[in-house]
């Protein structure tokens, strides 16, 4: 890869793919090699983290410039003007993502039957860095890894929707992020690149009824900043009409630290008390939640929240 950042991004443990992808592992799929309980994702979904590959189509191009964003932002561009063929993203990224776990073989703590799965990988995490839907051939990669039998959880920040309407096939699971209660504060807190950032996430979760696949909207919270706002965010989710709702605490690590400070990280409590407030507004139940990853999830039905692989 010839990319200006490409040290930067070698040293913090990213394995480069082609032009303008990359993935990296993430600390849920170590830890379930190494017999912890994996990703909230496990708990809230039924993935097996170390099935997972935490992955990117779009490295160095974004539409925003997110405050509380922990990875490193290397975005020059809203356009990926060279763009690599998806089987070869993904075929690459899963050569690379088996190359950066290949450590955990000879570990006494990884079981034989764990190590071995892992080498199958069943699931793909599109949201490591970067807008996946600037890569115009998003859905051919979706397409590539479901002829795999590998599920794919796509996560956007919404300010795409004409990409979103015609993708196709869309991906098992799409997250929005909708971070921000009102316009001020997204353009404080997300930093748009895109002059139209607020009118189009409107328009994506105006869109999100009439796609069929399951549908998950995640508010990403900052205390003093972005939260409470329960009753700005409930509006915004009846236009969305998610399955379910992730409710995810500002985490005050990385690239964030220099825009903002630990008190804007809420408390457990008060994540908790905005998913359960959230949720009487739209009638749905709450879930689970997981204290180590500041995270919890309500859901319009509790029972769909686990995923069917058969259809994958």
């Amino acid at each position: 890869m010839n990319n200006l950042y490409a040290d930067i991004y070698k040293k913090e443990h990213y394995g480069l793919v082609g032009k303008h992808s990359a993935v990296k592992v993430c600390h849920w799929t170590k830890d379930e090699l190494l017999g912890g309980q994996g990703c909230y994702k496990n708990t809230f979904y039924g993935i097996k983290s170390h099935q997972c590959i935490q992955m990117t189509p779009a490295l160095n191009a974004c539409t925003e410039n997110c405050a509380f964003c922990w990875r490193f932002q290397g975005f020059d561009s809203m356009h990926i003007s060279d763009e690599d063929d998806p089987e070869f993203i993904l075929e690459e990224s899963i050569k690379q993502h088996l190359k950066l776990i290949s450590g955990f073989k000879g570990n006494p703590k990884v079981s034989k039957e764990i190590w071995e799965e892992a080498t199958h990988p069943k699931h793909m995490a599109i949201s490591l860095t970067g807008e996946p839907t600037l890569y115009s051939r998003l859905g051919e990669l979706i397409a590539a890894a479901k002829k795999r039998g590998i599920s794919t959880f796509l996560v956007t920040n919404g300010t795409l929707p004409m990409v979103l309407e015609k993708l196709d096939p869309l991906p098992t699971q799409l997250y929005v992020t909708v971070a921000a209660p009102n316009k001020q504060i997204f353009n404080q807190l997300l930093q748009p690149s895109i002059g139209n950032g607020w009118e189009n996430l409107n328009k994506t979760l105006e869109l999100l009824p009439s796609l069929n696949t399951r549908k998950v909207i995640r508010h990403t919270l900052v205390r003093d900043v972005n939260m409470p706002y329960v009753e700005e965010y409930a509006k915004l989710d009846s236009k969305g009409d998610p399955d379910f709702i992730e409710a995810k605490g500002y985490v005050h690590v990385g690239y964030s630290i220099s825009k903002l400070s630990t008190n804007n990280m809420p408390p457990h409590s008060e994540i908790l008390e905005f998913s359960h407030s959230l949720s009487e507004k739209l009638g749905y139940q709450f879930v689970a939640d997981r204290v180590e990853s500041r995270v919890a999830m309500i859901a319009k039905d509790p029972s769909k929240a686990k995923i069917d692989f058969s259809n994958i």
